[in-house]
């Protein structure tokens, strides 16, 4: 995108309360993922030196790279003063939201907001691109709702004005974050302009992302509410496209079609214009390979010990950050990170009845702990018996 590289070619989508520099850095430390993106920020917020708020936002390491911020607003000049700041702190990239449904960002007219008025889109792209040099880019929706569908427009004015890259959740705002996303929007996107498209909307797992690339042609895959149930889908979308590829598939794989009708696909490294190809039916790569050319262990699937270790990492990285809110993030995560853990009901009680960090880390030690050793106990016994 512009002179940044995104290598593998996924995305971490930016969420309020959950994008901060520790949740970056744990799915940064996990692997598998290209480039990720702040929690979308008020660009009025940057500017007012005392909204600590926005500054606690912005705040990065040198780990992180390549990383993006986003912004949102609705004043052309501001955007574009916010957006020098952006470029002043280090950030690689530069990202206008245009997809935030919530009420109190829309009637600001921020976000989502804005889609019914494209004028005024137009004159913020302006107004950014010519105040930054790192790549500048968009996240949009579709349109405000079914009657008005305004994505390919809207693609081809920032195709127009400069923008790196743009990425579209495929809902309207109408549509908030329920229904099917419509990935026939984000194909009609890509077929509309030359700049690489991001494809963003109800990737769960690694052969949903294969399956969006080859029906729409997109160049990356964006990836929101999955990634905190479950923080792994990066590795595990690396490590499927490394083995329905070939030997020499690039470390940015992603499945998709070397022309919308054939039947032979390429694997590589989806922004950096290589070409490496295997047979394949379309009907195979929308499926998924999974059961279908013997991939059934084509990624990593998280053990019991795994999740333990994940969630006494991400606690104790809350911890050493400080963060005003990290009980509260312990808590909120809490209900995400032991979904599947046998029970796992028990635990989320004892995190939501402890009243600091280091006892909540303490009682998800003390629960994982106790698991583990019935574990192998219970081997131990199998074993003499057999």
């Amino acid at each position: 995108m512009g002179s940044v590289n995104i290598s593998p070619a996924t995305v971490l989508a930016p969420m309020a309360g959950v994008t901060d520099t520790v949740f970056r850095r744990f799915i940064r430390n996990l692997g598998g993922c290209g480039l990720i993106m702040t929690e979308f920020t008020s660009a009025d917020g940057v500017l007012r030196k005392k909204d600590q708020k926005a500054k606690r936002y912005l705040h990065f390491y040198e780990d992180e790279h390549p990383i993006s911020a986003q912004l949102f607003g609705s004043d052309p000049q501001v955007m574009a003063e916010a957006a020098r700041m952006v470029e002043g702190l280090g950030f690689d990239l530069v990202d206008l939201n245009l997809g935030c449904p919530a009420k109190k960002v829309v009637k600001c007219n921020g976000g989502s907001g804005l889609l019914r008025d494209l004028p005024a889109i137009g004159r913020i792209f302006e107004s950014v691109r010519a105040a930054v040099k790192i790549p500048f880019t968009v996240k949009f929706r579709a349109g405000w709702n079914d009657e008005e569908i305004v994505c390919v427009e809207l693609a081809r004015m920032a195709e127009a004005c400069g923008l790196a890259a743009v990425a579209l959740h495929a809902r309207t705002r109408e549509m908030g974050y329920s229904g099917q996303a419509r990935w026939e929007w984000i194909a009609a996107v890509k077929d509309a302009v030359k700049i690489p498209v991001i494809g963003n909307g109800d990737i769960r797992t690694p052969e949903d992302a294969c399956a969006m690339v080859t029906q729409t042609g997109c160049d990356a895959v964006m990836i929101g509410r999955m990634a905190p149930s479950n923080p792994w889908i990066f590795r595990q979308i690396e490590q499927y496209c490394a083995a329905i590829g070939t030997d020499h598939v690039g470390t940015g794989a992603i499945a998709r079609p070397i022309e919308r009708s054939s039947t032979r696909f390429e694997a590589g490294s989806v922004l950096d214009g290589q070409q490496r190809a295997w047979p394949a039916t379309p009907d195979e790569c929308v499926r998924g390979y999974t059961n279908v050319r013997g991939y059934t262990n084509a990624y990593d699937q998280p053990s019991e010990a795994d999740r333990y270790q994940m969630i006494r990492t991400y606690f104790q990285m809350l911890i050493e950050e400080e963060l005003p809110d990290a009980v509260g993030k312990m808590k909120q995560f809490a209900s995400w990170f032991t979904h599947g853990v046998p029970g796992g009901a028990g635990l989320r009680k004892a995190i939501y009845e402890s009243k600091n960090a280091p006892e909540i880390l303490a009682r998800v030690e003390d629960f994982f702990e106790a698991r583990l050793n019935s574990v192998v106990a219970t081997a131990a016994v199998s074993g003499r018996e057999s």
